[in-house]
């Protein structure tokens, strides 16, 4: 006999639309605190969630809620992330610029953006909307949402936050990071100038996510020239204004430093979600492992920056993630050493992807 939630289950599926709202209203909680009653006859109440997320926008809202947290389990994850069929949907609602649950949409993606096989999506395509002036290649769609969501403009129920930690989780795979240092045909930009102006962005979400996609993206060392000159990436003035505050540095140290780091108002504050320091900190030791990278950073007076950091952060990963740059850009270059070894020589210096 199935019990009354396991009937519950079933009406998510009934053919009249009140039973199937009244059902998923109430089943929102039970898909965090009894998971279990949605995996029964091979996932069948997960692939019901799945079909509703195209029923009215209240049924959707809580089909989509539900599939949120759902895919905190492993199977249930690889079993829609691999709906080919179903991901081309969630795609297509989710560029609709009338799509009232696109926030939630994407907060499903970045759950999905967890399973290793998404990253066959460099190569998917779909018809873009007009209004979102974007090419037929899925990852332009999504860069292109998430610049346009920071200011309302495009869709007037979403902000598309969570979409930077599509990006940050996606940008894991070799083949992801090059899309994002490729300048792209269709509007002649390199994806990743399109995010790293959120470094310093309100949103908490968008700043992590950001901060972790450039760290990411910058494992890639043949693509540090590019992130290091001025007419193509320059990324470190969007690396280290989070991590500066309102330090007075002598006029010596000023001087040398970045335009972008000097004569900061007194009111600047530095980043304050720590992890998010830490990973920018690592970001720019990631940057030194060819010699033009360090060359450039002991030449613009990154360490003055960097010991202000490690003074002031009182965190415990900031102040290790500061000193092995420090150790880096203080290091004799005579000394004998491996070209490549800016993460240090030890596991625990090693420097993970996020």
């Amino acid at each position: 006999m199935p019990t009354e939630l396991e009937e519950l289950v079933g009406f998510i599926a009934h053919p009249n639309p009140q039973i199937r709202k009244l059902a998923a209203e109430n089943l929102v909680p039970y898909s965090t605190e009894q998971p279990s009653i949605f995996k029964t006859k091979e996932l069948l109440p997960v692939k019901h969630l799945k079909f509703l997320i195209r029923d009215h926008s209240e049924i959707a809202e809580h089909a989509i809620t539900m599939l949120v947290n759902l895919t905190a389990d492993r199977s249930i994850l690889e079993h829609v992330a691999a709906d080919e069929r179903f991901l081309g949907i969630l795609l297509g609602n989710l560029i609709d610029p009338a799509e009232p649950n696109a926030d939630l949409l994407a907060m499903l993606l970045a759950n999905l953006a967890k399973w290793d096989g998404l990253k066959s999506i460099v190569t998917r395509k779909q018809d873009p909307p007009a209004a979102l002036k974007s090419n037929e290649l899925v990852l332009n769609q999504l860069l292109d949402l998430f610049v346009k969501g920071a200011d309302g403009t495009y869709n007037k129920d979403a902000d598309f936050d969570y979409l930077a930690y599509v990006l940050a989780d996606l940008s894991k795979h070799p083949e992801i990071r090059q899309f994002f240092v490729t300048t792209q045909d269709y509007d002649e930009v390199i994806p990743i100038n399109k995010i790293k102006v959120f470094t310093e962005h309100k949103s908490d979400i968008r700043r992590k996510g950001v901060a972790s996609t450039i760290k990411n993206v910058a494992f890639d060392v043949p693509a540090h020239p590019a992130f290091l000159d001025e007419d193509q990436i320059n990324i470190l003035p969007y690396l280290l204004l989070p991590i500066t505050g309102n330090e007075q540095y002598d006029e010596e140290e000023m001087i040398g430093m970045l335009p972008d780091l000097q004569l900061l108002p007194p009111d600047k504050q530095r980043d304050p979600d720590h992890s998010i320091v830490q990973t920018h900190v690592e970001t720019l030791t990631l940057l030194t492992t060819t010699r033009e990278g360090r060359d450039l950073m002991r030449s613009v007076n990154v360490y003055p920056i960097i010991r202000e950091t490690h003074l002031r952060v009182d965190d415990e990963g900031v102040r290790e993630a500061c000193e092995r740059l420090v150790q880096v850009l203080m290091r004799d270059e005579a000394e004998p050493g491996k070209e490549g070894e800016a993460e240090g020589d030890g596991d625990d210096d090693k420097i993970v992807e996020v």
